[in-house]
């Protein structure tokens, strides 16, 4: 199993940033990609961002490219969201994501539980 936990949360404005945060644990080997996965009130849940750890490829969904990046740190397990010019539309719960993929499509196995990203007008 892998454990994936959130940190970085919170409120902020629109056109402010944000940084959050993801650590895995417990069996990593496992984990050939990390990312995050976003879903609003009353809407489907959303792809945000991965990144390969092979070779540091990154993807994007459309909504957040330009605004967002992701990084991390293959040896600590940790990865990264910079979030800048938010808008009201980023408002959701965060979900951190790790599994045998990286794709966008994938499926992935593990899950965080989640922290919430809250941007006021």
């Amino acid at each position: 199993q892998v454990q994936l936990v959130e940190s970085g949360g919170g409120l902020v404005q629109a056109g402010g940033s944000l940084r959050l945060s993801c650590a895995a644990s417990g069996r990593t080997f496992r984990t050939y990609g990390m990312g995050w996965f976003r879903q609003a009130p009353g809407k489907e849940r959303e792809f945000v961002a991965t990144i390969r750890w092979s070779g540091g490829s990154t993807y994007y969904g459309d909504s957040v490219k330009g605004r967002f990046t992701i990084s991390g740190d293959n040896a600590k397990k940790m990865v990264y969201l910079q979030m800048n010019s938010l808008k009201p539309e980023d408002t959701a719960v965060y979900y951190c994501v790790a599994g045998s993929t990286w794709t966008p499509s994938g499926r992935y196995d593990y899950w965080g539980q989640g922290t919430q990203v809250t941007v006021s007008s």
